[in-house]
């Protein structure tokens, strides 16, 4: 029994140890430690002991002495992982070095630093930026027409130049070149209050400042490229538009066959080193109207006029689109959406070399300059307008259902449209969570591409969800269209955010952990990175330690896995508050993450590139995490906390749901049966699933903060276009919720009287006369309401049009 005793403590130890994730130092003193202990204290024979001090010392000093342990161990590791490691294309290569990491890595790592994210701040604007959101924002918006714009698919002139005038289109120029240079924060909110007036008139913006030329020259263009372009697109004297998808290339934008052969050729009565262009691409925002054109081709030097390299590969160049066989302005239709989109065609068009920009130096890295600029660019333009934009749908929807009654009581108070509502709520502020951190993380520098997809991908998908139960909610008020529909061309439109920078289908299956597993992974990159060295010597010093490292944080990541799987996370370190166990269940599916990754990467080598419906599944557990952590800091930064709580609780409590669910869709569908039954039952889940879906009841609170004027509806009102006026229907309908609510207890009055006189009123006009004259109400009392019911039927009642309209 005293021996079992001592094999439980050392187990203890050891669990102990790899929990902690201690240094191989510190392992190496604790079970030195151990065994004086043992030596001194356990009844264990001397020749037992011994055994153990040699292992000890053996195994210790081959881990420690590093000359040794390359010789010995890491050196037929590194041959074999040379060998099996999957071939990377210069594409892929260039993706997976774009960009930074951040808290994503942190989440990945299997032991998130919950205080490390507490101390991320947000951003906020400056004072400069809130006058212009006051502002020119206010202003355009209040110019907007919406459903004109989209009757007649045209956007006024007048509109273009405003934002000309204002230096909307640029926002991110410095001002030095006459741009306003705001952060990125200030760019999001900006283009995040447009949304909610018009996502079509967001477009316009949104554009000119995310990827394209503007960024492209910031951060590679030459210092006269800078000079002459920069302010030109600052006062929108040129209109930028990139021109990168083609009929042959879309998500696989390597494919494409737009090509540029560098040659000798006459350009403005000068013959100089030219490029001969041609090319065919489609679906191009702001092509039909562009004056400047960036362009990504590949380039091919056959006369060795640069160099030795016939190939190059893709290049972006800048094409003013006055030049001779430049083709534009044919329109696309997205979507029945007036913002212009169309392709662009260029057949032998001369350019100058110079035109690369960046200028020669910068031929043939075209691929990584756009996943570099993609990389923060993701992040902020899609997630800020389907963010804008289901705010806006999201907090009229509210409104709705509380001002629309059937069966006498109002919709929200229905179970199904309850149930619909709390999605909404609960979408909307995951979606401005996630939008605000990532952006926050930009304008500390860090260019995060994983957290970029993951935010372009789930706020675009949380839009869709909005759109759809809030279409269910409005019913006939959501379908005919007219000048009082707020939600019916967003419902339409939507598919559009889901389509561009990285069809979603792509972004879930292939990218957000196709890119993590080897970005995020704090030794992943440092293996490949190694096995790649043509120094062989150089690299297998690089891979020994990258290679330990890893052994050590899988070891780590079992042991918290199933130590935190047994007490539902209960013993991970989290901050103190009511949040605290959420914190902790959080740390539990880290600690899963990073082992089930790192079990996939170790069985399934290569194929796991080519797994896509498992890679899309870690990529959800990832992404959940991702917007969890997200949720947390934002309502923590707030200062609405316990108006804000059923809201939190339900998030985070289905976000668990789903991890956990997430976790049994990979071990069902793990290619390797025995292993994938193994972890199940020992290590991921020992006691079972036992999460569960928020509750109803939780859900009921989260919906009623939506159908009454809360702190929480003005949180999420913060920033949006909420000036009511026959173009803005949505802030219509919630500038008149609290009359409503205000005349409720005289509706009920009302309703009263009419079962108590039934004979004597047959219209509501009626039941208000009666009911004045038998004292139920007062006179005062019945102009309230009138008053009331007219704002009512004003906002609920639909559009129709004369017959002449569509003769």
């Amino acid at each position: 029994m005293v021996m079992l005793a001592w094999i439980v403590l050392f187990f203890a130890v050891m669990m102990t140890l790899a929990f902690q994730r201690a240094s191989l130092l510190v392992w190496t003193i604790g079970t030195g430690v151990f065994l004086l202990f043992c030596s001194y204290f356990s009844s264990f024979h001397h020749f037992t002991l011994t055994v153990f001090w040699i292992i000890y010392f053996g195994l210790f000093a081959l881990l420690n002495i590093r000359p040794l342990r390359r010789h010995l161990l890491s050196r037929a590791i590194f041959s074999f992982y040379r060998q099996v490691m999957p071939s990377l294309s210069d594409t892929e290569r260039e993706a997976l070095n774009a960009g930074s990491v951040g808290w994503e890595a942190d989440l990945f790592a299997g032991m998130p630093d919950w205080n490390k994210l507490q101390k991320i701040p947000l951003s906020k604007l400056s004072a400069e930026e809130r006058a212009f959101m006051d502002g020119p924002v206010e202003e355009f918006c209040s110019r907007v027409n919406a459903w004109e714009m989209h009757h007649s698919m045209n956007i006024p002139t007048a509109l273009l130049d405003f934002l000309r005038k204002n230096g909307f289109l640029g926002m991110i120029i410095p001002k030095q070149y006459g741009g306003l240079e705001f952060s990125h924060f200030a760019h999001s909110q900006v283009i995040t209050k447009l949304a909610s007036a018009s996502c079509a008139a967001a477009i316009l913006t949104s554009v000119p400042n995310s990827l394209g030329p503007a960024e492209l020259l910031l951060r590679y263009g030459t210092e006269s490229q800078k000079n002459y372009y920069l302010p030109r697109l600052a006062k929108g004297d040129d209109v930028p538009c990139f021109a990168l998808t083609s009929p042959v290339a879309g998500s696989d934008a390597g494919a494409i066959e737009d090509n540029g052969v560098v040659c000798e050729a006459e350009f403005e009565g000068k013959k100089q080193l030219c490029i001969r262009l041609n090319w065919n691409k489609r679906y191009i925002t702001l092509a039909p109207v562009s004056t400047l054109l960036g362009l990504a081709f590949k380039l091919y030097d056959p006369d060795h006029l640069l160099g030795q390299q016939e190939s190059l590969g893709i290049t972006c160049a800048l094409i003013p689109t006055h030049l001779p066989n430049v083709e534009i302005g044919r329109r696309h239709v997205p979507l029945h959406s007036p913002f212009p989109n169309g392709p662009t065609r260029g057949h032998d068009v001369i350019v100058p070399i110079d035109a690369i920009i960046g200028g020669v130096k910068m031929a043939g890295h075209g691929w990584r300059m756009l996943m570099e600029c993609l990389a923060a660019g993701r992040g902020i333009s899609l997630p800020s307008m389907t963010t804008g934009g289901s705010r806006a749908a999201a907090l009229a929807t509210g409104a709705y259902a509380r001002i629309r009654q059937q069966f006498h009581m109002p919709i929200g108070k229905f179970g199904g449209v309850e149930e619909a509502l709390t999605r909404i709520a609960t979408n909307i502020y995951a979606m401005e969570a996630t939008r605000i951190f990532t952006v926050s993380t930009l304008d500390q520098g860090a260019r995060p591409a994983v957290a970029s997809a993951i935010a372009k991908y789930h706020t675009t998908e949380m839009a869709r969800r909005t759109v759809i139960d809030a279409m269910d909610i409005n019913g006939g008020k959501g379908i005919c269209m007219g000048p009082k529909n707020y939600l019916a061309q967003g419902y339409i439109e939507l598919p559009v955010s889901i389509t561009v920078e990285g069809a979603n289908i792509l972004t879930r299956s292939m990218i957000i952990f196709g890119q993590g597993a080897v970005r995020c992974h704090p030794y992943v990159l440092a293996e490949m990175m190694a096995a790649g060295n043509t120094d062989f010597a150089a690299g297998l010093k690089a891979f020994d330690k990258a290679i330990f490292g890893h052994i050590g944080f899988m070891i780590s990541n079992k042991v918290r896995a199933c130590v935190l799987a047994l007490t539902n996370g209960r013993l991970a370190a989290a901050p103190k508050g009511p949040l605290k166990r959420y914190y902790q269940k959080f740390t539990r599916f880290s600690a899963a993450l990073a082992f089930m990754a790192d079990m996939a990467m170790v069985t399934m080598g290569g194929e796991l590139k080519r797994a896509e419906k498992l890679s899309a599944r870690y990529g959800d557990l990832l992404s959940n995490l991702y917007i969890g952590s997200c949720v947390l800091k934002f309502h923590e930064e707030g200062k609405y906390s316990e108006a804000e709580l059923p809201v939190i609780k339900w998030i985070c409590e289905d976000l668990l749901f789903k991890m956990q669910t997430e976790l049994d869709g990979i071990l069902s569908n793990f290619p390797n049966r025995f292993i994938a039954k193994l972890l199940r039952y020992t290590v991921i889940f020992p006691c079972g699933r036992y999460l569960s879906l928020p509750s109803d009841r939780l859900g009921a609170a989260v919906a009623k903060l939506m159908t009454a004027p809360s702190a929480f509806r003005e949180r999420l009102s913060t920033d949006l276009y909420l000036t009511p006026n026959t173009n803005n229907p949505a802030a219509q309908l919630s500038s008149i919720l609290k009359q409503i609510i205000a005349v409720e207890p005289l509706e009920k009055k009302l309703a009263a009287a009419r079962r108590e006189y039934p004979s004597q009123a047959k219209t509501r006009e009626e039941w208000i006369e009666t009911a004045i004259a038998h004292h139920v109400i007062s006179a005062e009392e019945a102009k309230l309401i009138n008053a009331a019911y007219a704002a009512k039927m004003n906002a609920i009642n639909v559009d129709d049009f004369p017959a002449e309209e569509f003769a």
